[in-house]
């Protein structure tokens, strides 16, 4: 072991060029790599090594067994589960916190610089997406851990409505939770926070052939509540039609109610980009906390996304995430450290990736990104409604087209249609049950996708549909 590990130290300037073309060679061929794969083709597991065999070795039985089955996730026609893909700047960026491997906590310590770049990072998030600078930010791993976030807040502001500590007491009695159709991840979170993901009171949705919450019933449920504080859960982009809450009219409730409101704009949030659609989120600045995946449509690499609270409630915020044995003394923002406002004690510096990106290409390169994927998905639409095989189960209302086959007799067909579809690896879609139809979601958020890759997914959708009975 350790001759190895001296000698791979030594030649790591040869290793790492063997590492670059090897990944030069997989993202020059991206758009033609499979995007599905038979699972049954890795080998049978190998048994950890005794004395070691080198990274050389290592990557040569990588290379076997592994990377022909590596899947295009990052591709053009990846189009499913609003997977991003990863700017050449990302890329760059997500090496070098490999390389520097910092550990992202204090600002004003003697320890490192990195959670520097992190806050210079959430200011230029902030900017590119038409919000203020009133929001603290920090990143997380995704959208579950970023919803977790701001949930674990409003659970210590409920608490403290009610004259109680909930992160310090735990949770006694019973914390309502209003919304209307939320992502399974925030479902997960007051599972995780001990708030009950069975304790969601639901509200209708605003009409037929939409996921958006109904204002009226939405207020209906508040005054029933007599008072009591309440989180209201939100939506900015529901996963299967990308609808979107009326924030500009929440915002007016808010004015008249007491309450905890989290937007979940995972992807949905980057709307703001664009001239045509920003109107989506009018409004959104007054929530009091908000969702962003940045491993969607920022296009960074896997884990990514950005927790945006309040500053003003930086105490709950520290009440919640302290650390332990942190010492808590006058105004947490005096001594700022990640540690005691967010989940993880140990991070990598996932702000990086993010803040070589958008420097790269800047606030005009990422309008380009959203507008591109939105335009899209609307010539995916428009192909689906003048299609004699399919049909869309809702507008096409942002970057995600949500489907079915036509023919309604054909709906116990719809799953071996997809699982045909994935299997030619020229595409890869995911099933979905919308407005009680089986359907197929198609989400654009790639910057690589273009107008001859919808024509290619189509193509080969009708000749799959020509061959069902």
């Amino acid at each position: 072991m350790k001759e190895y590990l001296k000698s791979d130290s030594e030649q790591i300037d040869h290793i790492l060029n063997i590492i670059k073309q090897q990944g030069t060679e997989y993202l020059s061929a991206l758009a033609e790599r499979p995007t599905s794969v038979n699972n049954d083709l890795i080998s049978e597991q190998m048994n950890l090594p005794e004395s070691g065999i080198g990274t050389e070795s290592a990557l040569k039985i990588f290379n076997e067994r592994f990377e022909p089955i590596m899947v295009g996730s990052s591709g053009p026609r990846y189009l499913g589960f609003v997977t991003g893909g990863t700017t050449p700047a990302s890329i760059a960026g997500d090496w070098l916190a490999t390389v520097y491997d910092q550990n992202t906590q204090s600002v004003k310590g003697q320890g490192d610089i990195s959670a520097g770049i992190e806050i210079e990072t959430i200011k230029m998030l902030l900017n590119l997406l038409g919000l203020p600078e009133n929001f603290l930010g920090g990143f997380v791993t995704g959208a579950t851990m970023s919803n977790f976030t701001g949930l674990a807040v409003a659970r210590q502001w409920i608490g403290k409505e009610l004259g109680k500590d909930f992160a310090k007491d735990g949770i006694s009695g019973t914390v309502k939770v209003l919304t209307a159709t939320p992502h399974s991840s925030s479902i997960k979170s007051l599972s995780l926070l001990g708030m009950g993901s069975g304790n969601i009171v639901r509200i209708k949705t605003a009409g037929d052939n939409r996921e958006a919450i109904c204002l009226k019933d939405l207020e209906d449920q508040i005054l029933q509540l007599n008072g009591e504080p309440f989180i209201l859960i939100s939506s900015g982009g529901t996963v299967n039609t990308v609808d979107f809450d009326d924030f500009s009219e929440i915002r007016k409730l808010k004015e008249k109610y007491k309450f905890w409101w989290h937007i979940d704009a995972a992807f949905g949030g980057f709307a703001a980009c664009s001239d045509t659609h920003k109107h989506l989120v009018e409004g959104w600045e007054e929530a009091d906390s908000i969702t962003v995946d940045c491993h969607k449509w920022l296009n960074v690499p896997y884990e990514s996304a950005v927790f945006f609270v309040k500053e003003k409630y930086r105490i709950l915020q520290v009440e919640t995430f302290q650390n332990s044995n942190a010492p808590y003394l006058g105004d947490p923002l005096d001594d700022f450290g990640y540690l005691n406002f967010l989940p993880e004690n140990s991070r990598r510096l996932k702000a990086l990736p993010a803040w070589f990106s958008m420097m790269a290409y800047g606030r005009n390169g990422y309008q380009a990104i959203v507008e591109n994927n939105i335009k899209l998905s609307e010539q995916f639409g428009q192909l689906i409604e003048r299609s004699d095989a399919f049909k869309l189960l809702a507008p096409v209302r942002l970057n995600t087209a949500c489907f079915t086959l036509k023919d309604d007799t054909k709906q116990d067909q719809v799953n071996s249609f997809l699982e045909a579809l994935n299997e030619t690896g020229k595409v890869f879609m995911t099933p979905t049950f919308y407005n009680n139809h089986t359907g197929i979601r198609a989400a654009f958020v790639n910057w690589q996708t273009q107008e001859k890759d919808i024509e290619l997914i189509f193509d080969v959708m009708n000749k799959i549909a020509a061959t069902m009975g």
